[in-house]
């Protein structure tokens, strides 16, 4: 069942967005894999600068090593985030492999053991929109969960990890929740209050880990598609208020795409959604992804700069305009590769 997106009446519209003005709530900042807009993603550099800069969460994606160790990617594929590529010895490990239905040529970290992970350098992973990170290149290495949970602990904020490609890694042999768990009681973060919320993409991923830890869960939503491992069931069907009802019997929040919640039509920004209202309606928490602050992520009217400028796409916007709609829709957080402008906006915003 795929339902078109509801967009609220101008009435419901300010029922909606007025609790969140008579509330003054706080929004959560997320510092989306670190401040990584103004460093390499997934390093401790760029973890550390986003809990300088305000973010109340850290975010590590995470992936598994051939050894079965957590470690903080983007993706398992990392041609683009390292200097794999450079070095000779590993060059045989290149290869195709087909994740979630697609096939991605590099190398995976469940061809490397822990220590051979450690053996490489970071890098910045988009170059063309943000060349003032690659002067950091090379200069930090891929960090463990346990590495993260420590620099947060020490920055006295939470941490926020993804479980990606679960159906990937349970196929060769490495299975994701019992790790997952595991980690969480290792560092004391297995219970509801704790400073976590445990997200993934997946619905039976979410599901298994529910009955091994208290801490909460996050369910994402993409814009378009379906969850890897849930054959019938697509994210539009997610965001309806029947599906949102059906992701709160084991999740405490959902994550969607901004757009679900903020849309645009490639020129500006419409009105909000329904999303939050029916989320908040059966108890889920709503964190959208993720804010951007470079002309290239943001609507036409919100992008500076001369057209004529080759350097365009990665001038900065009017990004707070973006995080405005967001925290006025209602949202009870948000991603953001630049905690200091989304707290900066935020600060604004419960003034």
């Amino acid at each position: 069942m795929t339902l078109t997106r509801r967009t609220l009446t101008v009435a419901s519209l300010a029922m909606a967005a007025s609790p969140a003005f008579a509330r003054k709530t706080r929004p959560i900042v997320i510092g989306h894999r670190g401040a990584s807009g103004e460093r390499p993603e997934h390093t401790p550099m760029a973890y550390r600068l986003a809990i300088e800069q305000g973010a109340d969460f850290i975010e590590p994606d995470l992936v598994i090593t051939r050894d079965g160790h957590l470690v903080a990617r983007h993706e398992n594929e990392i041609g683009g985030t390292t200097d794999v590529g450079s070095r000779p010895e590993f060059a045989a490990r290149k290869t195709t492999k087909v994740i979630d239905g697609s096939p991605v040529t590099g190398w995976f970290t469940e061809d490397f053991t822990l220590a051979e992970v450690k053996t490489l350098r970071c890098r910045e992973r988009l170059p063309q929109l943000r060349p003032g990170n690659t002067k950091f290149d090379g200069q930090e290495t891929i960090p463990t969960f346990e590495e993260v949970v420590a620099i947060a602990r020490a920055g006295k904020v939470g941490v926020y990890p993804e479980m990606k490609h679960p159906t990937h890694f349970a196929s060769v042999g490495l299975p994701f929740e019992d790790r997952m768990a595991a980690a969480l009681k290792a560092a004391g973060l297995d219970s509801r209050d704790a400073p976590v919320f445990v997200q993934c993409f997946e619905v039976g991923a979410l599901k298994t880990i529910r009955a091994k830890t208290a801490a909460r869960l996050i369910q994402l939503i993409d814009s378009e598609g379906a969850p890897a491992d849930t054959p019938g069931l697509t994210y539009a069907d997610m965001t309806s208020a029947e599906g949102l009802r059906a992701v709160a019997a084991y999740a405490d929040g959902v994550g969607p795409d901004k757009s679900l919640v903020v849309p645009t039509d490639g020129l500006s920004l419409l009105a909000p959604t329904a999303l939050v209202a029916d989320a908040h309606a059966v108890g889920l928490q709503v964190h959208p992804w993720t804010v951007r602050a470079e002309n290239y992520f943001l609507p036409t009217t919100l992008q500076r700069g001369l057209a004529i400028r080759p350097d365009r796409p990665r001038l900065h916007g009017d990004v707070a305009a973006m995080f405005r709609a967001l925290y006025e829709a209602g949202v009870d957080g948000l991603f953001s590769d630049f905690p200091s402008l989304a707290v900066e906006a935020r600060r604004e915003f419960l003034a």
